[in-house]
């Protein structure tokens, strides 16, 4: 879900009864609308009208991946919905390539860095955390050192035109 923080957060609701005989009828809801999932819920039967609907999901925008399935919505969703831009961009980058199912407080421990490069991010990362005589700057292959670190279990996650740093954790 690179998008996440790119566009509204919201989910087109329809029934499976309807599905099944036939018909995709059903609408976008902006998931900002709505204070909670009970809020939401009671927008999807009103959206449908009476009876009981079990309602199906069947597109979603701007929410991370693992939040919304075909026949569920996580409470989850109005806490990060809560957050500012740049915790939604590291939990979405975090979700979609580390942990699916990761939280914010996960994200923020692993985050390491970002830069335009893997290489650049070691190096940011790496000029951060030690000193390096100027003399030996030249001596140290960055590529090989990502390629130890990603053995190590970093992931550099692509996002945005931007290399993300996780380390393991």
């Amino acid at each position: 879900m690179t998008a996440a923080t790119a566009t509204k957060s919201a989910v087109y609701v329809g029934t499976y009864e309807k599905y099944n005989n036939g018909s995709i009828e059903g609408a976008w809801l902006n998931l900002d609308d709505y204070a909670d999932r009970d809020d939401f819920y009671a927008a999807c039967q009103e959206l449908h009208g009476p009876g009981e609907h079990e309602f199906m999901f069947q597109d979603f925008e701007g929410i991370p991946d693992g939040m919304v399935s075909e026949s569920h919505i996580d409470a989850e969703v109005w806490d990060w919905l809560a957050l500012d831009d740049d915790d939604k961009e590291l939990l979405a980058v975090y979700r979609d390539h580390v942990d699916s199912d990761g939280t914010l407080e996960q994200a923020q421990d692993a985050y390491q860095g970002r830069a335009s490069t893997a290489e650049d991010a070691v190096e940011q990362i790496f000029s951060e955390c030690y000193t390096i005589p100027r003399e030996l700057e030249s001596y140290i292959d960055w590529s090989r050192v990502v390629r130890d670190w990603e053995y190590d279990g970093y992931t550099f996650a692509r996002h945005d035109g931007e290399i993300f740093v996780f380390r393991a954790v």
